[in-house]
């Protein structure tokens, strides 16, 4: 992470939008948020008879993967990538353009051009690959060269599901749906581990995180594994015992990060219990292959509380890095890592526990989600759109 240092009077002014990826990406998947899930949640609970935009849960569950979650990931690792190979990524108006399609495709979808969309869709995923896999093949960081292949999947799942909405396609449209999650899942695995025990050594002097070589390969292949069970259409039976397996080796990989000791530190503590939703979800997923619980409780605990929690930890954690201030969480930040917890908690345990108010409690969690990515958006328009605090560029 780069230093930070406290803003002053004398901080540089202007427009800052297209200086790094982070920028773009945070605002416009902060900003889609807000917009998606509540015309989501006001046609579900019958506020917009006469809307169309997403009415099918296939839909909203493509645009809060394949729109929401991908722009967070392409402004990380746009980011990311400049750090680990001191190489530039995209600026400027090569990064406006990139933008501009992943903004293309939510709107053509919208407007019902869906093949359209498709094409825009899977040129943004085509130039995200390519953006960072420039850097990484320039400066030999074979490390990360995977993420070019991740990026490159979840853009042909994308274009996959596309085809299979369209009927140009013959396979079951939910199975890429999966796929999607299955890659941010793993995404998501991969980088806390790299990033959640660093950052609680360095935020909690008393905490001594362990990270055992052999657990980590085994949490993140069980992802892998499981991802494959999924595609094979592997029994529910089979692909519980997968699940099982893989929530028990992340709890085990969660707990040696020493939780219980962030309590303190907001911008720390939200990416432990973001992961705790993962291992949740694993665990949910096991229980429902033995039809104990709904199967959409599980991907709900995913999506909700693991990918909405951990992608807003770290993009309020990052922008702060990257733009000169001090890695404290305020009260904004704080707000909306408490209400994304809610958002999930309502969605996931209400109809577990009393499926009579399920309709009340997708509502409810819509609500929460809204409004912790609102404040998330007030609160960081400003940080993202000017220059750095400390004079520096990014």
């Amino acid at each position: 992470m780069p230093a930070t240092t406290t803003p002053t009077a004398g901080a540089p002014r202007g427009f800052a939008l297209w200086n790094l990826g982070f920028r773009p990406f945070y605002l416009l998947a902060g900003l889609f948020a807000v917009l998606a899930l509540a015309l989501w949640t006001a046609q579900f609970a019958g506020w917009l008879a006469g809307s169309t935009y997403m009415r099918d849960p296939l839909w909203h569950a493509h645009e809060m993967i394949f729109g929401y979650a991908f722009a967070v990931i392409a402004g990380f690792l746009f980011t990311a990538v400049r750090n680990w190979t001191s190489r530039p990524t995209p600026t400027g108006l090569t990064l406006a353009a990139i933008a501009a399609l992943w903004v293309a495709g939510r709107v053509l979808l919208a407007i019902s051009w869906p093949l359209l969309a498709a094409a825009a869709d899977t040129a943004f995923a085509l130039a995200l690959a390519a953006g960072i896999g420039v850097p990484l093949l320039e400066s030999g960081n074979r490390r990360n060269y995977f993420f070019i292949a991740l990026l490159l999947a979840i853009g042909g799942a994308n274009l996959a599901f596309h085809l299979a909405m369209s009927g140009r396609f013959d396979i079951p449209v939910r199975d890429m749906l999966q796929l999607g999650l299955n890659l941010i899942a793993f995404i998501m695995a991969l980088m806390g581990g790299r990033v959640i025990p660093m950052f609680t050594a360095s935020a909690v002097p008393q905490a001594r995180p362990v990270r055992r070589l052999w657990l980590e390969r085994v949490a993140l292949a069980s992802l892998l594994v499981l991802l494959a069970a999924d595609l094979a259409g592997l029994p529910p039976v089979v692909v519980a015992v997968i699940a099982g397996i893989s929530g028990a080796a992340h709890a085990w990989r969660l707990a040696l990060w020493q939780p219980l000791l962030t309590r303190g530190e907001p911008l720390v503590w939200i990416l432990h219990t973001s992961y705790a939703w993962l291992v949740l979800y694993l665990m949910l997923r096991a229980l429902a292959g033995f039809g104990i619980v709904p199967p959409n409780l599980a991907t709900h605990a995913l999506t909700v509380g693991a990918i909405g929690g951990m992608t807003l930890g770290m993009m309020t954690r990052t922008a702060r890095g990257h733009t000169g201030r001090p890695l404290n969480a305020e009260a904004v930040e704080t707000a909306c890592y408490v209400l994304i917890n809610l958002a999930a908690a309502v969605r996931v345990f209400v109809p577990l526990a009393a499926p009579a108010f399920y309709r009340d409690a997708v509502i409810l969690s819509g609500m929460l989600w809204i409004t912790a990515f609102a404040a998330f958006v007030c609160k960081y328009w400003p940080i993202l759109t000017r220059p750095r605090a400390d004079g520096r560029s990014g």
